[in-house]
């Protein structure tokens, strides 16, 4: 699989859906129309091409939530392809927000370049999301990005995402025309990673390494990438979806990349001797509900991965909901529709209109134990090593990434891989070389490759240090109460604790064994405090399972002694005391 041959459509070329019925809803009077009739007006295409741009019909414009609203007013992709925020950037935030229009430029728009305003805690800065598909970065992106953050002192810093993704703080707007250059000439970009878009694809942080691999998955999320970005020009047949969409595509038998959680999984299959992929659709977290992606019943080849990428986001576009934003994920187009009739349009939207069903030839081992990558591993090129570093929270400053990218060229080939936990990986590490790579200081003294075993698996989102929705701070506390409840019990496993500020859980709480979701709350006099609702059972792998809330509403004062209780009841803890009294 070192090489995919797949052509690509050009995106005026792409089918957008035919021509058939108003959407009408059944009433007692006059008569109902024929179930054909009424299928047929619910599928018709909400989408139209204009101008090079997909465009929401005026017959769907009643009842549509204000996003929709702002991408009707003005195209935001406009402001990269039509080169938009060159003039943008001259005008200052005060100014800019004397208009409406502009204003949610700022706000909104600047979104589907991956600017994300943070007007509630730093006016005027802006965090800003990459595309790194499958998670790999070199040394000269980590560098360049580094050197992008420390000229905003304080204000920079940079976060590993929960999806293998880079995103940098403090940036300003008249920074970014120059910016974007700079991103390019490292071959990234920021385009099309916020909003209603398709985030980063993910993929085995150890793929083409991994002894145990199943298949590379870069190849795949590569192409995944530059298709859905046009080699980061912009397509705009994919930046009007209802909301945004997730993709991973699986490459080893731990499930590193969560499939359960993305709105489209592709999971290793062959069928009749050819290598390919089964599909799982529909999952997603919101503020409202969370579900686990569903099987298609669909197996396509590896050289079409693509082509079914693109019928299924068709199928998302043209016929999504686009009223209420906490029922416009995938999912709920999927249940409206049901998965089989889901399935008719994403097959009409295929190349030969054809689809074949799922095959029963699963090559992922239900039976795998899931493997810690921490610490320095084999790979399967002779004589080299890999090494997991724990980064705590993700969060990074400048200084920190040139070291990284320091260590990558020194010890390894200059590459690093970023992972779903907030990780980084150096990989190609010649053998001969480890041991002078793990006394180096940044590894012995800030990223350890053996982190305490409760760190192991702990995740923060960005919290309300920047973050407006965020109702707490998250990355410091994570690391508060994992050190106070490290110091109370012993434990011989990790166990995964993940934080989300807000119920829109970019922490993923629902995957943790146990979550904390971000609330406010009255302590024991009745004062409103902040909290978190606790959430447990959350599961990852193959037997994966989303966790169930615990206890709503704990104040933070109260919370270091119910996760002691909750270890010891339910991950085989010790108390210290107990421990020591044994010993």
């Amino acid at each position: 699989m070192s090489s995919l041959h797949v052509k690509f459509p050009a995106p005026s070329a792409l089918p957008i859906g035919g021509n058939r019925f108003k959407n009408v809803r059944a009433q007692a009077t006059p008569a109902a129309p024929p179930a054909a009739e009424a299928d047929a007006a619910r599928l018709e295409p909400r989408v139209e091409e204009k101008d090079g741009y997909f465009v929401l019909k005026e017959k769907f414009r009643q009842g549509i939530n204000p996003q929709e609203k702002v991408k009707i007013e003005k195209e935001p992709m406009k402001l990269f392809m039509e080169n938009g925020i060159e003039e943008l950037s001259k005008i200052s935030i005060e100014e800019l927000d004397k208009s409406k229009l502009t204003k949610d430029d700022v706000d909104v728009r600047l979104k589907w370049l991956g600017l994300f305003h943070r007007r509630k805690h730093t006016y005027g800065r802006f965090m800003m999301r990459l595309k790194l598909p499958n998670g790999v970065t070199t040394s000269a992106q980590t560098r360049y990005l580094a050197s992008v953050i420390r000229k905003y002192g304080e204000d920079g810093c940079a976060d590993i995402t929960t999806r293998q993704n880079w995103q940098i703080r403090g940036v300003v707007l008249a920074d970014v025309p120059e910016i974007l250059r700079g991103l390019e000439e490292v071959g990234l970009t920021s385009l099309q990673s916020g909003m209603d878009n398709v985030r980063n694809p993910v993929g085995n942080p150890l793929a083409g390494i991994d002894p145990h691999e199943i298949v590379d998955t870069r190849p795949y999320n590569n192409l995944l990438s530059q298709y859905i970005t046009a080699n980061s020009l912009g397509n705009p047949s994919f930046t009007n979806l209802p909301r945004k969409w997730n993709v991973c595509v699986i490459g080893s038998h731990d499930l590193y990349e969560h499939p359960h959680i993305n709105d489209l999984a592709y999971m290793p299959a062959t069928k009749d001797g050819r290598f390919g992929f089964n599909l799982l659709v529909g999952g997603f977290f919101s503020a409202k509900r969370c579900a686990e992606a569903i099987p298609l019943d669909a197996w396509v080849p590896g050289d079409d991965v693509v082509p079914v990428c693109r019928a299924i986001l068709e199928t998302f576009r043209d016929l999504g909901f686009r009223g209420n934003r906490q029922k416009t994920r995938m999912m709920w187009l999927i249940d409206e529709l049901g998965i089989e009739k889901f399935r008719e349009e994403v097959v009409k939207r295929m190349p030969e209109a054809s689809l074949e069903r799922a095959s029963p030839e699963d090559l992922v081992d239900s039976e795998w134990e899931r493997r810690d990558y921490f610490g320095a591993h084999p790979q399967k090129q002779e004589g080299y090593c890999f090494v997991g570093v724990h980064i705590p929270v993700g969060r990074l400053l400048a200084d920190d990434m040139d070291e990284l990218a320091r260590l990558a060229e020194k010890y390894g080939s200059g590459e690093l891989r970023l992972t779903v936990e907030q990780n980084i990986i150096i990989p190609n590490i010649l053998n001969s070389n480890l041991e002078a790579l793990l006394g180096e200081p940044l590894l012995a003294e800030r990223f350890s490759p053996e982190p305490p075993i409760l760190m192991k698996g702990l995740v923060a989102c960005t919290g309300s240090q920047f973050c407006g929705q965020a109702i707490i701070e998250t990355k410091a506390r994570a690391l508060k109460v994992a050190e106070e409840v490290g110091s109370l019990v012993s434990v011989t496993r990790p166990v995964r604790m993940h934080w989300t500020g807000c119920p829109n859980t970019c922490g993923q709480v629902q995957v943790a064994d146990i979550g904390f979701m971000g609330c406010m709350t009255r302590d024991a006099s009745g004062k409103v405090v902040e909290g978190a609702d606790v959430f447990l059972g959350g599961r990852i792998g193959s037997d994966s399972h989303l966790g169930d809330v615990y206890k709503k509403g704990v104040p933070f004062d109260q919370l270091v002694p119910l996760v002691v209780d909750l270890l010891v009841q339910n991950f085989g803890a010790v108390l210290r005391e107990r421990e020591e009294t044994e010993d």
